[in-house]
């Protein structure tokens, strides 16, 4: 799936260069009206160009995790509020979630990891 992604990523950055090429390459040309190439080679190197310089940040724009809800939390580190057996409360930073012990149960003040959400609930399990 990762390659199937990344080709169509560039070929939604290559997608105005594609028509312009085809339009002024092959369209205008079947139609009998010429067009200086080296007028097509500047154009299509100016798209290009742009594409170059913008892509880094489109990508890391594609690349970007969540930041928000739940899913956010995915893959940090809870406290344990109550004893989670298997449900309860944990505490990350300064707020309180809902949580479910996937593996065993947690005792108040043990480490847990969040491993997926189902809703608004945490689903975790104790580290160590």
């Amino acid at each position: 799936m990762r390659k199937r992604e990344k080709a169509l990523k560039v070929l939604m950055l290559l997608a105005d260069e594609i028509i312009v090429g085809l339009l002024l390459l092959v369209i205008l040309l079947s139609i009998g009206i010429h067009v200086p190439v080296a007028a097509v080679l500047i154009l299509l190197g100016v798209l290009v160009g742009k594409d170059i310089i913008a892509a880094p940040r489109i990508w890391r724009d594609f690349e970007r995790r969540v930041e928000v809800g739940p899913e956010a939390l995915i893959g940090k580190e809870a406290t344990a509020i109550t004893e989670l057996n298997p449900e309860g409360t944990v505490k990350i930073g300064n707020e309180f979630w809902s949580a479910r012990c996937i593996r065993g149960h947690a005792m108040p003040g043990d480490r847990v990891k969040i491993v997926r959400t189902e809703g608004t609930k945490l689903l975790v399990e104790r580290r160590g």
